[in-house]
């Protein structure tokens, strides 16, 4: 048995994450595997400015510290020297080979690479990572929030309470993964027979789709769009009872606080990147062109989720 297995000295753990926000969470089945291992340590965890806010709450973090990319290596160099001023007793990163061979650790496990993960869910790649100290599978994902967010949430639904809400996210980082407005309309008025109030999530660069959504679209709407913080955007989407949206980070959001999602991929692999549930459900054109999706086809995917 590896030896690690039977220490009971692991106290102080470093942990490096990724950066964009769907990629970190699909990281903490593996940090929340390794916090049931070692229950009594304290974590150190590595991320940039966006991932940042994910671990706010996290009841396990010592530290969070920040790679600032825009310095390039000199932020490097910088992360490098904070983090060997601490000696740590296990270090996993999930991001790169190149700072385990700078920090003092007693034991370090380095990423596996994708070429030999072809076939396996991202989750699923970076838990292999530390299969040498745990036999478990990988857990669900997860986001740590607060009263205040939860509290927020409440005060937000409150005019519309006894609803059913359906919260979209119409937009994502490129226009390959967008599916047009117009089809988010058809499909919220497919399904109004199963939705009282559609909830519109996002930042304030999806401010222009959710007023098309709006102009087009005549039942009710709250517009959130640009108007919350990432973790008060997750309460939202965990008081929501059914999330649909494009390949984003808010997909795995829904994921991360067991609300049931349906994913809409133009370009990109669900099979190594969708949200990590078995109530997260998918569908990809087979040239990979989204807005060949029909959305009545996209409703009855969702109204079969939903008997």
């Amino acid at each position: 048995m590896n030896k690690i297995l039977k220490d009971k000295s692991i106290k102080k753990i470093l942990f490096i994450t990724l950066s964009n926000i769907g990629d970190v969470i699909l990281t903490t089945p593996t940090l929340e595997a390794l916090h049931s291992k070692f229950p009594n340590a304290t974590f150190d965890i590595v991320g940039d400015k966006r991932s940042k806010i994910l671990f706010k709450y996290c009841p396990f973090m010592n530290n969070f510290l920040e790679k600032d990319k825009d310095l390039g290596w000199y932020g490097l160099i910088l992360l490098i020297k904070q983090i060997r001023q601490e000696n740590y007793d296990l270090a996993v990163d999930l991001r790169s080979d190149v700072l385990l061979y700078f920090i003092k650790s007693k034991k370090k496990l380095f990423k596996i690479s994708n070429k030999s993960s072809i076939n396996l869910h991202s989750a699923e790649k970076h838990f292999l990572s530390i299969k040498t100290i745990t036999q478990d599978k990988p857990p669900l994902t997860n986001i740590w929030l607060s009263d205040y967010e939860r509290e927020l949430s409440r005060q937000i639904f409150s005019k519309y309470l006894n609803n059913r809400y359906l919260t979209l996210g119409l937009g994502a980082n490129f226009d390959g993964k967008i599916w047009d407005v117009a089809k988010f309309i058809d499909l919220a008025k497919l399904l109004d027979d199963f939705f009282d109030v559609i909830i519109l999530v996002g930042d304030k660069k999806d401010a222009l789709l959710s007023r098309e959504f709006i102009i087009g679209y005549k039942g009710t709407v709250i517009d959130c769009c640009g108007h919350y913080n990432l973790l008060e955007t997750t309460a939202i989407i965990e008081k929501s009872h059914f999330f649909v949206g494009n390949d984003s980070g808010l997909g795995h959001i829904a994921s991360a606080v067991r609300t049931k999602s349906f994913t809409i991929f133009g370009v990109g692999q669900p099979h190594r990147y969708r949200p990590w549930s078995k109530e997260a459900f998918w569908i990809q054109d087979e040239n990979y062109e989204i807005n060949n999706i029909d959305p009545k086809v996209v409703a009855n995917n969702i109204i079969e989720q939903l008997n």
